[in-house]
């Protein structure tokens, strides 16, 4: 047996399989969890970042495919659209994949898969090729929005729960910047002249790369086990669905902003694809960067506050958007869609860590303690994280597509702006109604008995 003061016996590591983890053991944390959790999620970062890389390769595509390729506006908008989609739909099963194979296992497997869609679109990639290959390429690339999905849930079994927001934060942010670096690399190769093979060259060797890294350095629990009961009890669970729609706010904006923004600067601005490289990466580059420090203000504050604020910053961002694209003032709407960004990372880790919180809660209010509590919150999150994560990048497709929409009845992106920002409205009062309204009087201390029902609130989570 081991004492709360004494730290367990080391982990036993044969086959990169550890047997025992227990990081809310403070001594156990200190002495031995914390190194071995930082290194996984260091190359977790790694692979989900090359996924994410992968994920959006068609969003800097689309602006090397001029004339000469044969498509319009709209057929680019379909195609980023139906990309984001098969991202959203492969990260439910990417999720349980962590359970059945084991984290780094399954990290190896998926970091190995983009090689499929990277030669695919390194083949096709040219004039004369028809749309319906373009299309079918790239729906391809959409499983690297799937790594994502499995780093996330791998990732949040490694860490106590007060440290759950950071981790999170920054294994998802450094995943994130996979967005804006891609698009970097892309502007790099069109300035200097060169064509998206170059570009898709020189992802091959990097994909290879973050699975032997994998390989190497990263760890399977052996304590995550395959519970098809957990998916089935975060279904059902109101919450799981409650914060789907909050993470479509916050990361459907981000990855569908970094699909589209290049485009509608293209479409509604005029902008060559080299003009609309120089600006298009500053977002997501900065919406990534920012989303540790979302969670670690969630870590402080609590997430359902940081949110709150943040869609409510989100709507004034979009008003200026409005109206600057009415005003057809390029300088003021690249600034305020910057800005969109950088809330939409903040969101991000505020919303995320809001999960682990909240199935936790759940926890302490059917009156478990201790580690038991703990591995039922680790349960519940970590099986809703896919689902949450899944429909989160569906608001992507759905930003797409309404772009698609809004500059095929109206030449420009308003009309869209318009539907986001009352989307973002609904947002706010879904956060405040469910997570931060308090609707029962609290039962006096002098009335109190022991036989009250602990009661559950998320005003912290």
């Amino acid at each position: 047996m081991t004492g709360p003061g004494t730290a367990p016996a080391p982990p036993s590591r044969g086959g990169r399989w550890i047997q025992h983890w227990d990081p809310e053991n403070e001594t156990f944390w200190k002495e031995t969890g914390e190194k071995i959790a930082r290194r996984n999620l260091f190359f977790s970062v790694l692979s989900e970042h090359i996924g994410f890389s992968i994920w959006t390769l068609w969003s800097v595509l689309v602006l090397f495919m001029g004339p000469e390729y044969g498509l319009t506006p709209a057929d680019k908008f379909m195609l980023t659209s139906m990309v984001t989609l098969v991202g959203a739909v492969v990260r439910v099963p990417y999720t349980f994949a962590v359970a059945i194979f084991g984290g780094r296992n399954w990290t190896i497997i998926s970091a190995g898969l983009l090689l499929v869609p990277t030669v695919a679109a390194f083949t096709v990639m040219e004039p004369g090729t028809s749309f319906s290959t373009f299309l079918l390429v790239g729906l391809l690339a959409g499983i690297g929005g799937g790594n994502f999905a499995s780093s996330m849930t791998n990732i949040n079994a490694f860490f106590p729960l007060r440290k759950k927001g950071w981790a999170l934060g920054l294994n998802a942010g450094g995943g994130n910047i996979g967005v804006p670096v891609i698009q970097l690399a892309a502007l790099a190769i069109i300035g200097a002249g060169g064509g998206p093979r170059v570009l898709l060259g020189i992802y091959i060797p990097l994909i290879l790369v973050a699975a032997v890294m994998a390989a190497l350095f990263m760890d399977n629990l052996e304590n995550v086990k395959n519970d098809t009961g957990a998916a089935k009890d975060a279904a059902r669970d109101a919450h799981t669905w409650i914060m789907s729609f909050l993470y479509i706010g916050t990361f459907g904006s981000f990855i569908g902003y970094s699909f589209a923004f290049g485009q509608v600067l293209q479409n509604q601005f005029g902008r060559t694809p080299l003009e609309a490289a120089y600006v298009t990466f500053i977002g997501p580059l900065l919406g990534s960067l920012i989303r540790p420090l979302g969670g670690w203000m969630a870590d402080k504050y609590g997430g359902a506050k940081i949110s709150l604020w943040n869609y409510v910053a989100m709507g004034v961002a979009t008003s200026v958007l409005i109206g600057a694209s009415m005003e057809k003032s390029l300088a003021l709407f690249t600034a305020a869609f910057v800005v969109l960004f950088v809330l939409s990372g903040l969101g991000n880790g505020s919303t995320f860590k809001m999960i682990p919180g909240i199935f936790q809660n759940k926890a302490l209010a059917k009156g478990l303690e201790g580690e038991a509590a703990a591995a039922y919150g680790r349960r519940l999150s970590g099986a809703s994280m896919g689902l949450i994560g899944a429909v989160g990048a569906l608001g992507g497709v759905g930003i797409n597509l309404a772009f698609r929409q809004s500059f095929l009845s109206y030449g420009s992106g308003t009309g869209a702006f318009v539907a986001f920002l009352a989307f973002y409205a609904v947002c706010f009062a879904v956060t405040w109604a469910v997570y931060l309204r308090r609707t029962a009087p609290r039962v006096p201390a002098t009335t109190a008995t022991s036989e009250a029902k602990p009661q559950l609130s998320y005003a912290k989570v």
